[in-house]
């Protein structure tokens, strides 16, 4: 087993120093491949340290021009320190090099809906949304994504897609009351943010819902 994989495996166990020895032993060893290089900045974002991780990356990217990886992990870096216009440049860049996974498209979606792009973002989601049909969370930005960017109706269907994945999941619940609500059927809205609170009785936005819809129907009565 390489040093290479060694480190990758602990630092999959979260053994932060012993992966950072096998790195360090793997770049004395191998000072010319920008692998080493990118998996121990990928290591030193996970732990915050963000200018020693920056550092790594470049010396990565100055020994390969095109190396997708390292400016994904250039993107993470950013997107941690909530430098999002930062995290969409360098996630762009991956993706103009060649990278095609869904983790790319949904942070480089994340990063622009950050940036309050929804539209931009919406695509990018899209096709995360496509690569990891099961993954909850990707499911449920997408759906947040399209209720941002006005697409209340798609947005209505995506969270029923993210409650077939996971029955009590209340933000998808509370998204669906907000969305009802946009369509001004508030009884609609009143079920869902109930059923958010049902699964999480301390959901602080579908309690605030909740009551706004219920002194709103009194009124009307």
């Amino acid at each position: 087993m390489s040093e290479l994989t060694k480190g990758i495996e602990h630092m999959q166990n979260g053994n932060m120093e012993e992966a950072a020895q096998a790195f360090n032993d793997y770049i004395e060893a191998n000072p010319k491949d920008p692998v080493g290089y990118i998996n121990f900045a990928n290591l030193l974002v996970h732990i915050k340290e963000f200018d020693r991780a920056k550092t790594f990356f470049d010396k990565a990217t100055s020994l390969e021009e095109k190396i997708p990886a390292a400016y994904y992990g250039l993107g993470n870096l950013y997107f941690e320190q909530e430098q999002y216009k930062e995290a969409t440049k360098h996630f762009q860049t991956a993706m103009k090099q060649g990278l095609d996974e869904a983790d790319l498209y949904f942070m480089l979606g994340l990063s622009l809906l950050n940036q309050e792009m929804p539209k931009l973002a919406m695509p990018y989601m899209q096709r995360a949304s496509e690569m990891s049909p099961e993954d909850v969370d990707v499911q449920f930005q997408y759906g947040l994504t399209l209720a941002f960017a006005k697409e209340i109706e798609n947005a209505l269907q995506q969270m029923d897609h993210v409650l077939k994945l996971d029955h009590e999941h209340p933000d998808a619940y509370y998204n669906k009351g907000v969305c009802y609500l946009y369509l001004e059927q508030a009884e609609k809205a009143l079920l869902q943010f109930n059923e958010a609170l049902r699964i999480q009785p301390d959901h602080l936005l579908a309690g605030n819902g909740k009551k706004q819809v219920e002194e709103a129907l009194n009124e009307e009565d």
